[in-house]
Formats: structure tokens, sequence, C-alpha cells
């Protein structure tokens, strides 16, 4: 079977190719056959996806490695040859992205049913799903960077999909932008290693380079510098610090696009090569430092942009880069099937999650119409659970996952990274458990926000304000209403907006009363829950969720096994005896005990913070005792984490001030140039030759002795300057 593995990538490719021509060439007739085209796209998905199966089947039962390679460039020394790789790791995930891709696509038939895109979306989304599937069996590092830019070309259509959007439109550029830096710094890496090795072939470039490496042939610092080139790449497609400001703006694509790329393809590609040459960076221990303060920065920033942000999806995207981090140092301590294992897990949590932030924002767009600001902010929602059970509850399965709550997915992968780094470094165990900590916060915010309370999707000019407000003279938080205080406090400095909903709400407390007029503005919509296509996917999803974690576990040794999945069930016993079973489980919980303790108080915090929006309105606070208070110190600390992560970490800002206006200023005074020295000589020359012959043409008479008298005097007059001046 492994022969045939060429048609997995190929299948997408051709319904692309297929969907893609007859939208261009055949535009009116799409109307017709627009779920024809859909049709064609999960058929070849679905085709991926039993070849995919059947390799890892064959895979089990030969644990081989096969490649195959056939010369596309041969000219003098430079031999660059293209084919396919397999392995269990490429098996592995091609079955993730063809399984992903295929219940994204089902999803998006019923998400982007109604708009004129429909079409192209599915075009491209197929040519995105064929350059990650390309990528995986790529045996040389050239066929994968063709495959890598490909990738990078859909993300930019994918993201600008509603191009007419001006949001949308800056998000695509910054997205392309953004990874040419990187992919500029992945080519240098590329072309180091070919002048190092003289092979492209990733397999045979990682034994020259071990070779050359023992004889002494390898210069160190040169060395740590094409790895660092070569994980540029990385970083920017796996949204590392500092290169990751263009994951959250990406959120301005559809929401089958983010659930795709921030799950299963482009910032898993990151991921995927460097487990590629994870051989190659094992040798070089100072780039595996690097690599691991990189991933350790990026999952505690990740986690501390998401803390307080409004907008349900830019808050999972900052999920998804502080889980990506986790996975890169994991790779830069060493611990490789950890870091694979969380690709894997966090995938189809994180897959989960954004397919049902797509559900819940299609409900709220009935309400409040299509707007990001409004429809996508989870200050607008609450109670969705009530209306939509099956999303709710998928919803929570992901969130659970993500907070590492056993015996989900994420739990089992979390966990061994964490452990691997208290063993690695203390600094980086502290900053994976903080990680956790924070991450289960957030996500415990974002779910109660969303699903539970009550809906408070209502029309802009109906609210009724009714703030927290941090007292700076007092210890106490005030609830105020009616323009009196509920209870006598100190001193109160009241900074009151009404009727203005500002995008820096309050951290903990962000509320808004409905007026009674109000109160069944909704009511008349039709609430409920998503159809077939939309809850299929999400509890399939789910079903992966609860049960793919115990496929990484080798429940014989109680460790990580990610080599063969089910090999335990098969070499041992089909069942377990439940006592052992019982047994091992709960050793597995007293030694993640740490890591789930911090998790738990972490919701509870949560919880506790946010209970406000479990019940009907403020009128249960109305008790002193009901209010929370906090000391003027860890106000102003809760103030500064509601700016730091509303703003972005200040990254962006700094960005524009150092980069994007210096860049603007130098490209202004380029221009200055071009248009006032260069296309001045230009037009002179123009200009000058215009009139020079304008003016020569009344000298010419015709006559052949009037030219014989100018020319000799020319030359007399040329004999005489050079007589004169020698």
């Amino acid at each position: 079977m492994t022969e045939y593995a060429w048609i997995i990538p190929v299948c997408p490719l051709l319904a692309s190719f297929w969907t893609g021509s007859l939208a261009f060439f055949f535009a009116r007739a799409t109307l017709v056959v627009r779920r024809l085209c859909a049709l064609v796209s999960i058929s070849a998905l679905i085709i991926a996806m039993f070849l995919s199966l059947l390799l890892l089947q064959e895979q089990y039962e030969n644990q081989s490695t096969q490649q195959y390679l056939w010369v596309w460039i041969f000219k003098n020394n430079l031999c660059i040859e293209i084919g396919f790789f397999v392995d269990f790791f490429t098996i592995v995930m091609s079955l993730l992205v063809t399984i992903v891709g295929l219940l994204v696509m089902i999803y998006s038939d019923s998400y982007m049913r109604h708009d004129q895109g429909y079409v192209r979306f599915y075009a491209y989304l197929s040519l995105f799903t064929a350059s990650m599937l390309g990528s995986i069996f790529s045996p040389s590092l050239i066929q994968l960077y063709v495959f890598w830019e490909l990738m990078g070309m859909c993300s930019y259509l994918l993201v600008g999909f509603w191009f007419t959007r001006s949001n949308a439109a800056n998000a695509c550029q910054k997205a392309f932008v953004t990874n040419r830096i990187g992919d500029f710094g992945l080519l240098l890496g590329i072309l180091g290693l070919y002048w190092t090795t003289g092979s492209f072939e990733i397999s045979e470039l990682c034994d020259r380079f071990s070779e050359l490496k023992e004889m002494g042939f390898v210069n160190v610092i040169f060395a740590n510098s094409i790895v660092l080139l070569l994980f540029l790449g990385p970083v920017t497609k796996s949204a590392q610090f500092p290169l990751h400001v263009w994951l959250p703006d990406a959120m301005e694509g559809p929401t089958p696009i983010s659930a795709l790329i921030h799950a299963a393809t482009m910032v898993a590609a990151g991921i995927f090569l460097m487990a590629r040459i994870f051989s190659l960076i094992l040798m070089l221990p100072f780039s595996m430092f690097v690599i691991s303060w990189i991933g350790g920065v990026t999952a505690f920033l990740g986690a501390t942009l998401a803390i307080a942000q409004t907008d349900l999806k830019r808050s999972l995207a900052y999920s998804t880069m502080s889980q990506l981090g986790y996975m890169v140092l994991a790779l830069g301590i060493g611990a490789y099937r950890s870091a694979l294992f969380h690709l894997i897990t966090h995938a189809f949590s994180k897959a989960l999650l954004f397919l049902g932030a797509g559900s819940a924002i299609h409900l709220v767009e009935k309400i409040v119409g299509y707007s990001p600001k409004k429809s996508q902010n989870m200050l607008f929602m609450g109670g969705l659970r009530k209306y939509m059970p099956i999303t709710g509850t998928t919803f929570l399965t992901g969130t659970l996952s993500l907070c590492g709550i056993p015996p989900l997915a994420c739990f089992w992968s979390k966990d061994e990274i964490i452990n691997a780094s208290w063993l690695y470094s203390p600094i980086l165990g502290v900053v994976t458990s903080s990680t956790a900590g924070i991450t289960a916060f957030y996500m415990c915010r974002t779910y109660f926000l969303t699903f539970e309370g009550n809906f408070r999707a209502i029309k802009m000019d109906s609210f009724s304000f009714k703030r927290y407000l941090y007292l700076s003279d007092s210890d106490i938080i005030n609830i105020w209403g009616d323009g009196k205080p509920k209870f006598p406090v100190k001193k109160i400095n009241l900074v009151f907006k009404k009727d203005v909903i500002s995008d820096a709400e309050m951290l903990f407390y962000p509320y808004l009363e409905k007026e009674e007029k109000t109160s069944q503005i909704y009511n008349n919509q039709k609430l409920k829950e998503s159809d077939l296509a939309i809850t299929l996917p999400l509890v399939t999803l789910s079903i992966f969720v609860l049960f793919i974690g115990f496929l990484g576990i080798d429940m014989t040794e109680e460790t990580i096994n990610f080599s063969f999945p089910f090999q335990w069930l098969i070499t041992n016993s089909f069942i377990w005896d439940l006592k052992d079973y019982f047994f091992f489980f709960r050793k597995i919980i007293e030694d993640s005990f740490g890591s789930l303790a911090i998790s738990l108080v972490a919701m509870s915090i949560s919880f506790y913070l946010y209970r406000i929006y479990l019940y009907e309105g403020a009128n249960r606070f109305v008790d002193k005792q009901e209010f929370v208070v906090f000391s003027k110190t860890f106000n102003e600390l809760l103030h500064f984490v509601k700016l730091w992560s509303l703003n972005r970490g200040y990254i962006d800002h700094y960005y524009n001030i150092w980069f994007v206006r210096n860049l603007a200023v130098l490209s202004t005074k380029i221009l200055n140039f071009d248009c006032n020295i260069v296309d001045w000589l230009v037009n002179t020359v123009g200009v000058s030759n215009l009139l020079g012959g304008e003016s020569i043409r009344y000298l010419g008479s015709g006559r052949i002795y009037h030219y014989l008298t100018i020319a000799i005097f020319g030359v007399i007059s040329i004999i005489m300057l050079w007589r004169y001046y020698n």
C-alpha cells in the first residue's frame, strides 16, 4: 500500500483543481451545482482518509519506513529529487489532517451555505488540505518548502476570504508578510544544510551531518546558526514569540478556516518540520536551549494574552499559541514523543472548540446581525447551553480537555510535558505549571461567559449599564445602578459611560443588565440548536477527545508510547482486568496530582469570579457580604492584567513604532527620491532627445554634400581640440 501513498495528497488537489476550474470558467453554472462541488471535495477526503487507514494497518504489520524518490532536476553536481516518504508519524499526521479536514468540510456545508463564495471556499479548502498532506509526505526539504509556501498562499486566500472587508484584507496581508520573514530564514537554513551536507533529502542530510560533526568537519557556531535559521520558519508558521502577531488577526477568516488552520494544518506544519529534523537539532545543545525557552515564553505569553479577551475566537487563538509553545518547549528539552502526542490531542480538542465557537456565533448573529464586534463578543452571549445543548456540551468537553482534566485527551500529553519540564529545568517547570493554571482559568472563563448564565445578546441601544467599579479609596467593589450606592462607602470616584460599549471591559465583572422594555427582544427569534451538518462534526470530535488520549499511553508500562497505539491492547489482552485498570489510572492521577490540583484551583477561581453570569441579574448582590473585597494593590494588578491582555501585550504597538513607522518613513523617502530625482533624470533625457530631434530635423536638406561639409567641419574641430590640449 505504501506505493500508493501519493494518492492521498493528490485526491484533494484534484478536487480543488476541478472545483476551481468550474468556478472560474463556468461561474453561472456553479450556482446550480454548488453542492456538487462540496460533495466532490468531501468525497476526495474520504478516499484519502480510507487510504491513510489502510497504510496504518500495513504499518502496524510491517513496522517499516518506505521512501520513493525520482530525479526532478539534474544539472552538473546539483540533483534535486521528489517523491514521498512513509513512516508511522507520517501516517498518523495524514489521518489527523484528513479526519479534521473532512469534518471541517462537512461543517462548512452548513456554515457557508448562504455565502456567495461557497464554491471558491471549497476550492481553497481542498488546496489547503492538499498542501498540508503534500508537506507531510515530502522526503526532501525542497519539496517540503514548495508545499510550505503553497500553504502560506492558501492561508492568505482563506484569511482574506471576505476581502471586501478592510479588517479581513489587512489580516491576510499581515499574516502573509509576517510568514515571509520566517520563510526567508527557512530558505537560508535549507541552503546552509545543503552547503554543509550536499543533500536536500531529509534522512540523508541528517545522517551526513552527524558523520561530519563526529569527524569535526562542522563548525558549531555555523551549525547552530543554520538550525536557528531553519527554526525561524516554524516560529512564524506555529506562531511563536516574537512572530506570533499574525495569529489573532487571522480570526477575520471564516470560523471553519480557524478550526483547520489552528488545529491540523498550518500551525501544525512548523511542529511537524521540527519533528522531521529532530535528530539534527538534538546534536546541537545551544539550539535546543534556545528552542525550549522560545517555547516556554510563547506558552506563558499566549496564556496571559488570552486571560481577558472578550472576542471568543481571539481567545481561542491565543490558547492555540500557548499550546504550540508547549510543543516547541517539549521538542527543545528532548521530549519528542510527548510533543507529537500533544500535537495530536490538541488538534482534536482545538478543532472541537473552534467549530463549537462557530456554532454559537451563528446563533448570536440571528439576534445582533453580522458584526464581529458583537457576534463574537462573549459579553453578548451567555446561556447558550439552554438553546444549544449539543454545542454547549461538546464545547465543555473541549474546555475540560485543555484544562487538563482526566481522562480527556490533553491531560495525558500536557502532563507528560510538564513532568519533563520539571526534570529538565525547575524554571521551565514553573513556567509550564503556571501556564497550565492560567489555561484552566481562561478556558473556564470562556465557557462561563458563552454558555452559562442568561442570554445577553440584545441590541446596542437597549443596554442599561450597571458597572462594577474599582474604588481607589475603598476596598469595596460597588454596584452603581440608579445613582445611589446600595450601601454606604467612604469615598467613591465614579466614571460612568452610558450607552457606550468599550473593548476594555472590566476583567472580572463586565456585566450588562437588560432593561424591562427590552427583556422580550429575542423571544420571537428562533433560538435553537444548529443543524446536523454542524452538530455531527462536533459530536465526532468529542468522541475523539474522550478516547484519543488512551492511544498514546502504554498501560503495561505506564508511560507514553506513541510509536504504536493499540499495541498494548493486542499484545497483552484485549480486555484488561478491571482491577489492574483502576490501579493504573489511580497511579497516573497520583503522579499528576500537582498539575491537576493547579488546574482545579484555577477553575474554581474562575467559577467564583464569574459566578455573576450564572444568575438572573445583579439583584442577588445587594447584600454587602456578597461583594468581593480586594486590596488596592490587587486591584491595580488586575487592571494591569486586563490592559496587558486587551492590548496584546503591547507587542503590536511597539512593532508599529519600531518597524512599521520607520519602514513607512523610509518608503516615503525612497518614493520622493524616485519621483524627484529618478523621474526627473528620465524625463530630462526624454525631453532633450525630443527637442534635439525637433531641432535637427530642420537642418536636414537631403543633399549629401551638405552632410559631408558638416562632417568634415566636425572632424577638423575635434583634431584642433586634440592638438590644443596636447
